[in-house]
């Protein structure tokens, strides 16, 4: 059974995208513990990150350090935060998260967003992603 991020990949469930290429894709956190918590992901589904090709490993870091410097132009933060847990989704995937606190890496505390504040912040991003 396909996870829901392969779902995404597909175009099978919607999804506020920032960057994407032939093998990694990146988006918006539908549950983000900050404005601007996005999600990066191998367009394969790969259940565990120690089980990437070290080819795509390194792939999904270089991408995923794109996405983070599109995030510091984006998003007042004092860092950006990346964590690698996987526990929710069976398929690999990197959270990068803009930090006030500590507090906001922690996965406790959600901030609710409309529609259109996420349609504008992953514009935003979007258009800061080189």
């Amino acid at each position: 059974m396909s996870s829901i991020f392969t779902k995404i990949v597909h175009g099978d469930i919607p999804c506020y995208r920032i960057a994407e290429d032939d093998q990694f894709l990146a988006f918006l956190d539908v549950n983000p513990n900050a404005v601007g918590h996005t999600l990066v992901i191998p367009k394969e589904e790969v259940n565990k990150i120690f089980d990437l090709s070290e080819e795509t490993y390194a792939g999904l870091m270089a991408f995923s350090y794109r996405v983070a410097k599109a995030l510091e132009k984006t998003i007042p933060s004092k860092r950006i935060g990346m964590s690698v847990v996987g526990l929710e989704v069976p398929h690999v995937h990197v959270h990068l998260i803009p930090l006030q606190t500590m507090a906001d890496i922690q996965f406790v505390e959600k901030v609710a967003l409309s529609k259109e504040v996420f349609e504008a912040t992953a514009a935003k991003i979007a258009a800061n992603f080189k």
